[in-house]
């Protein structure tokens, strides 16, 4: 049986399904055409409980990697997830690189602060969770620009100045529509309303600028039945659980039935560590991250034509705690 996993820069009609390979007991490789692909995701996972990522064959339950192909096992199609549970930057809309970096260096600028974070630069920083860590751990590695403050209280207040300003900078670019939905993104949502499905945000961004995405973007009428957990809601951030912890207590909803969509490495080992089953999108900075602990990994949700998952799927991973 294969493990699948869909490479593409991004949801287009030039979109290239590939397909990998892993040893049976006879040491026979198997190799999924683009129609067997098809058959595979509608017929045989309700059969057989399967775990995608990246090239390798893992088992339903452990996660570890299996000699001898596939455990599989039946499964209840019944078995709906609590709620979905959507990271925000990089997930809904891909932010990072036009948006936040860009709303970063202006508020520099103003500042008068003499930094620039080059698109490298900052893909390096996003490896620490939050904007205000981010900028505290680049100052303390680089110094300290001359016309900031000395004191430890007194530079975490500047921290906090920093980016309330940057959050209205970039909240003008949501305000203006000038960063769509990734595809899929809206879809995935109405299906989870649809079938009573809970849904909610959950990031290291900023309330503020997590709720003007939501409200602008998604609209309204979804924003008015999705629980934001953002910012400093919880005291330490992803790759910390904290944030998916204080997501499931508050629905009322155990771990183990939630579904997570992240985009990061980091986001990746906070859900994992929650307990949590967990589909990767990848976005322009992760794209070459590790997420062999994930449960599926894809480019994108995807909108039909170009779907690569619906609820569907979602439900039929979380079958394989249910085992």
């Amino acid at each position: 049986m294969a493990s699948i996993i869909i490479h593409s820069s991004s949801c287009s009609t030039s979109s290239v399904l590939h397909s990998h390979t892993c040893n049976n007991n006879n040491n026979n490789n198997n190799k999924l055409s683009v129609v067997q692909l098809h058959q595979f995701r509608s017929s045989l996972l309700p059969e057989a409980l399967v775990r995608f990522s990246g090239s390798k064959c893992f088992g339903p339950v452990s996660g570890r990697k299996l000699r001898g192909g596939f455990k599989c096992a039946a499964g209840d199609a019944s078995v709906l997830p609590s709620a979905l549970l959507f990271d925000c930057d990089g997930v809904l809309v891909d932010t990072e690189k036009d948006g936040h970096r860009v709303s970063f260096n202006d508020t520099f600028t103003e500042k008068e602060l003499g930094v620039t974070w080059d698109v490298d630069l900052y893909g390096e920083l996003l490896k620490i969770g939050g904007g205000k860590e981010r900028m505290t751990a680049y100052f303390n590695e680089t110094g300290w620009p001359e016309n900031a403050p000395k004191g430890e209280q007194e530079r975490k207040d500047f921290i906090a100045s920093l980016h309330k300003r940057k959050t209205e900078l970039f909240m003008v670019l949501i305000e203006k529509k000038l960063l769509p939905l990734r595809p899929g993104v809206a879809k995935l949502i109405d299906q989870a309303f649809a079938k009573g499905v809970k849904v909610a945000v959950c990031s290291t961004s900023n309330e503020k600028a997590v709720s003007a995405i939501v409200s602008f973007l998604l609209g309204p009428e979804r924003a008015a039945k999705i629980q934001i957990f953002a910012g400093d809601v919880v005291p330490r951030k992803k790759p910390d659980p904290a944030i998916y912890n204080l997501a499931a207590t508050t629905l009322g909803v155990e771990p183990s039935r939630c579904v997570v969509v992240e985009d990061s490495g980091i986001g990746l080992a906070a859900a994992k560590a929650a307990g949590m089953t967990c589909i990767v999108t990848k976005s322009g900075y992760t794209a070459d991250e590790d997420f062999e602990n994930a449960d599926a990994v894809f480019d994108c949700i995807g909108d039909p034509p170009e779907e690569r998952f619906d609820l569907d799927f979602c439900t039929k991973l979380l079958q394989k705690q249910y085992v």
